[in-house]
């Protein structure tokens, strides 16, 4: 396939996507990413998938420069990708290539729209989810959808298995469309077509608190949708604050703000049921023994139920 493509990306999401319009055959003139973070260690940035296949790699600061947008126009690409990339585009980006502008976003839109989707769905315990490639326009997540990937999600889902599941499917359905992209064979379908859209901005690890006036349902989707790798969900108690890394609903009972030892771990209690603590985690150290756990939490000052 005779087609070029300039791409920015990061992530899982964007390197495997990447891989998907290598796979379809496009020509990738060059590649705008971002350093590697040290967080991020447990996924190959696309950045070195670019370079093991000789694409040149810019790393700029700020993307919507003059000289950015230069060195793009004079490459002159026939697409330009975004593959989770962390910047908004300017539209005279948009406008260059003369087959499109293209993102890949991972949730099924309209619904998820904004940032940290994947997280997003499980805070709200979403039965499945999606990866969906649109038209790009200057406004976020915005224009009309060439294609959809449904990815169904298991109870016990957490943000990192659900990313893996998103890059997949963003791989796939990047691979399978370009070609009719490239071809014109595509035709677009409105986002206003398909049902109320619903709007998500940034989290923060302090938006990972897990109050004591949350039902179980909602503190176990908080705990997974932040599990790690990501910044953990947490309990502020009166002596500090500790980390959870992991938890599970328990159908024993623990009063609201109280916890009891467990075999498993300790039993925390929260509006209309509980968790068991899987894991612990305070002043950077893991914690998974159920008596040092609850040594802790004592230690911390949360009331024991008798």
């Amino acid at each position: 396939m005779d087609t070029t493509a300039v791409v920015c990306a990061y992530s899982l999401v964007g390197r495997e996507a990447l891989a998907g319009l290598l796979e379809a055959g496009v020509r990738v003139l060059g590649l705008f990413t971002y350093p590697h973070a040290p967080e991020d260690g447990w996924f190959e940035p696309p950045a070195d998938l670019a370079r093991r296949e000789g694409i040149p790699v810019w790393m700029e600061p700020r993307f919507n420069e003059d000289a950015v947008f230069e060195r793009i126009r004079g490459l002159r690409p026939d697409f330009l990708f975004s593959f989770y990339f962390r910047e908004m585009i300017q539209g005279r980006f948009l406008d260059l290539p003369p087959r499109g502008a293209y993102n890949l976003h991972g949730s099924l839109l309209p619904r998820y729209r904004g940032r940290a989707p994947v997280n997003w769905v499980l805070v709200k315990g979403e039965p499945e989810t999606g990866v969906t490639l649109h038209l790009m326009t200057p406004k976020p997540d915005d224009g009309d959808i060439v294609g959809q990937a449904r990815i169904p999600m298991e109870w016990d889902e957490t943000a990192l298995s659900l990313t893996r599941k998103v890059a997949a499917a963003g791989r796939g359905l990047v691979a399978a469309t370009v070609a009719d992209l490239a071809a014109g064979r595509v035709a677009g379908i409105s986002q206003k077509t398909l049902g109320p859209s619903s709007y998500f901005g940034g989290r923060k690890p302090e938006d990972g608190e897990l109050r004591f006036e949350l039902g179980a349902g909602e503190a176990f989707n908080l705990v997974r949708a932040v599990a790690d790798p990501w910044p953990n969900a947490f309990l502020r108690l009166p002596r500090g604050v500790v980390q959870v890394p992991w938890a599970l609903p328990s159908p024993e009972s623990c009063p609201p703000g109280h916890f009891r030892p467990g075999p498993l771990g300790p039993l925390v209690g929260f509006s209309d049921g509980s968790l068991v603590l899987h894991s612990l985690r305070h002043q950077g150290q893991r914690l998974e023994r159920p008596t040092e756990m609850a040594a802790l939490l004592r230690e911390l000052g949360l009331p024991e139920s008798p």
